[in-house]
């Protein structure tokens, strides 16, 4: 039977006090970034209810209240109940797709007279919690691929349900959990094929109508299939163990390449893209012959990944221009530089970014800050709050805002490296994760260097759903924490 000493005083003593430190600064500035956000010229009570700022108060102080229960709960009603609290919120998520409640397109906001629920939100460390509580199990295998299965399915089911609220940004959140899936084992070959398909993308649709020098070559699909070669190649090395054979890859490559560029360049120009899809077919085949001959596995794993990503890339273009939604091709076009687009998709970050870099060096002051004030930047107090610290704080309270994330960051990971089980582990970095998605790209599309797809910043963007949703992810992370020390018999 297990003995184990769960009284409060333990765990308050035992709890993570620097994380706690850091949450309560970066709630700190996050009020105030708020208030410099939503104030307006002549506004004489920035504590009254019935501003946003004086609403962002109420949503810390049920926070504060809400991570001091969560502290108090016995650690163990979030494995044991783990899976219900999953279900019940994918029954929410669920229900939330025939809101008849609309908001900005989004059918993912609950309304219950003046207050707003996004099931999203919770959504996230519910997902954690089953993830943790499944890949806890004894004869759990990340390699098994049954097992690997059932843990995508716990992912994709609430993002499928998210994306039919028109909710894509939170439901993209959810691919963060690649990266625990990374620390717990998983190859990082699939690792490498997910940036792999983002550098093809994102070269292939940028440069497809720029031409390579007087020839009718196109430089993003040139570029593409000779990265989809090399990067075979260096499979090759890393996987089958076959210097010598990686080398002749490499030299057949990069020969041919060559090949095909001095006869376009000086003999008759033509479109070497077909060059290097033959030299792609090529390659597949041999790498098929390989796998036969020596009947290794990771040869014929090579080949489906050249292969793979010759059909991604040839279908890149036509899932921009067919699939996605004209505000969302408009985006991602204004993102790599296809449009311009300043009064419409890229206006936004546009403003953002003027509101930044006006801020300078020390920034305008608090509540000084023009573009903020004037109201130039849409969502300015929720997906845009960042340019607010940028314009108000400048350069260095931008800097001490991003320190105070890495710290949080940082902690996160020793935290989540020092628990004695894996359910802790596991859900340690599903939280980390979260937050190094939810920081990496509000922060990015606010300088302008990702999409802009609407999720908010933690702890800073106005609202109660969010702000108790990180709190619910953090806190009871620091309960499982605490009982790291407690003894089981």
């Amino acid at each position: 039977m297990a003995v184990r000493n769960d009284k409060h005083p333990g765990v308050l003593r035992s709890i993570d006090y620097w994380t706690i430190l850091i949450y309560l600064a970066l709630l700190a500035f996050g009020w105030i970034s708020v208030c410099g956000a939503s104030y307006s010229y002549g506004d004489t009570d920035i504590f009254a209810l019935s501003t946003r700022s004086g609403m962002q108060i109420v949503w810390i102080g049920t926070s504060l209240v809400l991570g001091f229960i969560l502290v108090m709960l016995d650690d163990r009603y979030y494995d044991m109940f783990a899976y219900i609290v999953y279900i019940l919120l994918l029954i929410l998520l669920f229900a939330t797709i025939f809101n008849p409640h609309s908001i900005k397109g989004s059918r993912s906001w609950l309304v219950l007279g003046p207050l707003r629920l996004q099931p999203a939100e919770f959504a996230k460390f519910a997902t954690a919690l089953a993830l943790a509580k499944f890949m806890s199990i004894y004869d759990y295998n990340i390699h098994n691929y049954k097992h690997f299965a059932a843990t995508l399915a716990i992912i994709f089911v609430p993002m499928l349900f998210i994306v039919l609220q028109r909710e894509t940004g939170s439901a993209l959140v959810y691919l963060s959990f690649f990266l625990m899936f990374y620390r717990e084992g998983m190859p990082g070959s699939i690792l490498f094929t997910a940036v792999a398909m983002v550098i093809y993308f994102v070269v292939g649709i940028r440069y497809a109508d720029v031409m390579l020098a007087d020839t009718p070559t196109s430089v993003g699909k040139f570029t593409v299939l000779l990265l989809i070669q090399l990067f075979s190649a260096g499979l090759v090395w890393v996987y089958c163990n076959d210097r010598r054979d990686a080398l002749r890859l490499l030299a057949l490559i990069v020969g041919t390449t060559l090949l095909a560029l001095g006869l376009s360049f000086f003999v008759v120009p033509f479109d070497m893209v077909w060059v290097q899809l033959v030299t792609c077919a090529l390659l597949i085949g041999y790498l098929v012959w390989q796998g036969l001959g020596t009947r290794l596995r990771n040869y014929f794993w090579i080949a489906l990944f050249a292969l793979g990503s010759v059909i991604f890339f040839n279908l890149a273009d036509y899932g921009l221009n067919h699939v996605l939604q004209p505000h969302q091709r408009t985006r991602i076009n204004v993102l790599l530089g296809l449009e311009e687009d300043l009064k419409g998709a890229g206006y936004n970050v546009h403003q953002s970014e003027i509101a930044i870099g006006s801020g300078g060096l020390e920034g305008k002051g608090f509540l000084n800050g023009t573009q903020t004030k004037l109201k130039y930047v849409p969502e300015q107090d929720t997906d845009f709050i960042f340019c607010t610290v940028g314009e108000e704080e400048g350069f260095v309270g931008s800097a001490g805002v991003l320190l105070l994330f890495l710290a949080l960051i940082l902690r996160l990971i020793h935290l989540a490296e020092r628990q004695p089980y894996r359910f802790g582990r596991v859900y340690g970095y599903c939280v980390l994760s979260i937050f190094l998605f939810h920081v990496f790209i509000n922060v990015g599309m606010v300088l302008g260097l990702t999409p802009v797809i609407g999720i908010p910043l933690p702890f800073f963007s106005y609202g109660g759903s969010s702000l108790w949703g990180f709190t619910f992810l953090l806190f009871i992370f620091l309960r499982i924490d605490a009982s790291r020390n407690l003894v089981r018999q």
